[in-house]
């Protein structure tokens, strides 16, 4: 042990046990294999060495560099395009008349609607029509509805001074709260008498409110028809609806799939709230789909529709035709948001190409798989959408907001759509929320994900004159004697839709994304940059991770704690030195021999006992009055006095 002890002090120490952090560097720089290192300690001359750093630090650069490239090239995705030609899954396709509910039935719920809304036309534009003969059979339906229509009423903005004018009744009112211009951000302002719309405010803080006003007359008015018209189809039962809606027999005149007829069997009715009843072709609840193998306009779907544009609702759709959308069997068509509109009097040709596509999930992109990981109740039953989370996160925050729900969406549990007799001030929170909505303040467009996968047909739409001029009268005449017992009446071609929903190929096109490098590729191409900068392998990079982060890091906590220690061994040292200070301070007077009230003499002290574990005590300073000579005559004799005085 003494030897190793004396060969430790005298040789030098290197490797990770240097002392210092510039030894630890200088024995790593002669004992590496990376080259740049080794020339920077060796090279003779500044200039050379200063040459020898600069190279080594350029490499290291290039190499972080590099690497950090290859690490996000990594995480990256590429896309890869298939083609495959084979027998494809016929999709589904939803159709629906523009026009949801037949309005000769719906008069006598719309009758005070329908009244307001010609009144506003006659006072605005002069529009005037002969007293309605209808006669409503439904009792007290509409008693109490008026008292709403004269609260929320349509008004004319005849300046910018915040005045307005009732056009029901002719009264001005000053107008309070915020201009909403729902048209767009410009406004007429060389004519402002254009400008109507009405005002909604707070039922519980009337001062609360909000002027929404429009450019077009038209808009205004549908609007504000749309929105009373909500209201009042809340309060019908689901039943009813579905009885003053179309019926598959109404809707559908012929149908081919494939060459080969079909008809109302192979439909499935579902009813939408802004469409009425609506009917999927192949919708696959059966549990069969049907499938294709051939291409062409003679191998897809073909039907003639019944529009019947004479039993419109001339307030509320201004279009007449029909809407359609081709989807997957598990997605909920969404009509009103991207569906097609096909016109009367026209033969409609839409080709498909069916292209799937898969992304990536974390972390090369922010999608979902199912969307279970989103933390949005899915009210339509149907398979996850962005379109889906949207609108059930707008229901969830209508509910929240509101205490009820919006009626063009499905009903949350628990919750029951809004309307005047129980929800009074439901008009004025859903305007507010929406347009909380649109500028994306709800949060609605933060938690809602694309789905990582999806099936998606893009059309090609073509128009045609149907029927011709040499066809239109016999066709007309076949097709009234096959409906001729419903509809006692001729067709009129501005009556019928013609539709073909075909593939124009059988080509599938599946993108899907794939990682750009896997983790070997990463790896490889990791060594490759290293061995050209720096003429490492894997064994330099943990020499490097050894040296430069574990040794160097044991040297600094080593020198850390030696000073620790010493300053710890200090500090004891002091404590002590202290403490004996003390001690012979109170032994000079706690001693048991200077309590006696007579001073001890030399012989006695010696006889005191020491205390334990302290210091000897001092000796007490002698007595001087001791060693003064005393004589023992009280009188001197003469002789002696004589031989002093010598």
């Amino acid at each position: 042990a003494k030897i190793t002890a004396r060969l430790k002090r005298t040789l030098p120490v290197r490797g990770p046990q240097a002392p210092t952090l510039s030894e630890l560097m200088r024995w790593y720089c002669l004992n590496t294999n990376t080259h740049g290192c080794r020339r920077i300690v060796v090279s003779r001359g500044r200039l050379r060495r200063l040459l020898w750093i600069v190279l080594t630090l350029s490499a290291v650069g290039l190499i972080l560099w590099q690497c950090a490239e290859l690490l996000m090239n990594y995480y990256s995705a590429s896309v890869s395009v298939t083609v495959q030609f084979q027998k494809l899954p016929f999709p589904a396709v939803t159709i629906c008349n523009i026009n949801p509910y037949k309005y000769s039935a719906m008069k006598e719920y719309l009758y005070e609607l329908d009244k307001e809304t010609k009144k506003a036309l006659e006072t605005f534009y002069g529009f005037s029509e002969g007293k309605s003969k209808v006669r409503r059979s439904v009792e007290d339906w509409n008693s109490t509805e008026s008292n709403f229509f004269e609260q929320i009423p349509l008004l004319k903005v005849e300046d910018f001074s915040r005045t307005a004018t009732e056009l029901h009744t002719g009264q001005k009112r000053k107008i309070e709260g915020s201009v909403f211009h729902k048209d767009s951000s410009i406004v007429n302002s060389g004519d402002s008498n254009d400008i109507i719309g009405f005002q909604l405010c707070d039922a519980n803080n009337s001062s609360d409110c909000a002027l929404y006003t429009f450019s077009s007359g038209v808009n205004a008015i549908q609007e504000w028809y749309k929105l009373h018209y909500m209201n009042i189809m809340a309060q019908i039962p689901l039943e009813i609806k579905e009885k003053l809606s179309y019926s598959a027999e109404d809707l559908l005149l012929t149908c081919f799939f494939d060459g080969l007829s079909c008809d109302k069997r192979h439909f499935t009715r579902f009813h939408h709230p802004l469409h009425g009843n609506c009917y999927t072709f192949n919708s696959g609840e059966s549990g069969t789909i049907l499938s294709t193998s051939t291409g062409g306009s003679e191998y897809g779907l073909q039907v003639v529709l019944y529009i019947d544009e004479a039993d419109y609702n001339p307030f509320l759709v201004t279009s007449t035709g029909a809407k359609i959308m081709v989807h997957d069997q598990n997605e909920y068509p969404f009509i009103e948001d991207i569906g097609t509109e096909i016109e009367t009097a026209a033969a409609t040709s839409i080709g498909m190409h069916f292209t799937q596509s898969r992304k990536l999930s974390k972390p090369y992109s922010d999608c979902t798989e199912t969307g279970a990981d989103i933390p949005v109740e899915n009210l339509y039953n149907k398979s996850y959408s962005l379109q889906i989370c949207l609108h059930s996160c707008f229901q969830k925050a209508m509910v929240e907001s509101c205490g009820c729900a919006q009626y063009a969406q499905p009903l949350p549990a628990g919750a029951e759509y809004c309307n005047y007799k129980k929800n009074p001030n439901w008009m004025y929170c859903y305007y507010r929320l929406h347009e909380k909505f649109v500028k994306e303040q709800l949060g609605c467009q933060q938690i809602c994900k694309d789905a990582c996968s999806f099936k998606e047909w893009a059309l090609t739409t073509s128009i045609a004159q149907w029927p011709s001029v040499v066809s239109e009268d016999w066709m007309l005449r076949v097709l009234s004697w096959d409906k001729g017992q419903k509809l006692n009446k001729k067709l009129n071609k501005t009556d019928l839709a013609n539709l073909m929903v075909f593939y124009k190929d059988l080509n599938e096109r599946f993108i899907s994304e794939n990682p750009a490098n896997t983790l070997v590729i990463l790896l490889s191409n990791f060594g490759g940059q290293l061995g050209l900068w720096m003429s490492c392998s894997v064994v330099c990079v943990i020499e490097i991770v050894e040296v430069f982060f574990i040794d160097s890091l044991s040297i600094v906590l080593r020198r850390q704690w030696q000073r620790a220690k010493k300053w710890w061994s200090g500090r004891q040292q002091g404590r002590a030195a202290q403490a004996t200070a003390g001690d012979v301070e109170r032994q000079g007077h706690e001693n048991p021999a200077c309590i006696d009230e007579d001073l001890p003499t030399f012989t006695t002290a010696l006889r005191l006992p020491l205390p334990q574990d302290s210091p000897l005590p001092r000796t007490p300073p002698p007595n001087y009055s001791t060693l003064r000579l005393e004589t023992a005559f009280t009188e001197q004799l003469p002789d002696t006095l004589e031989l002093g005085q010598h």
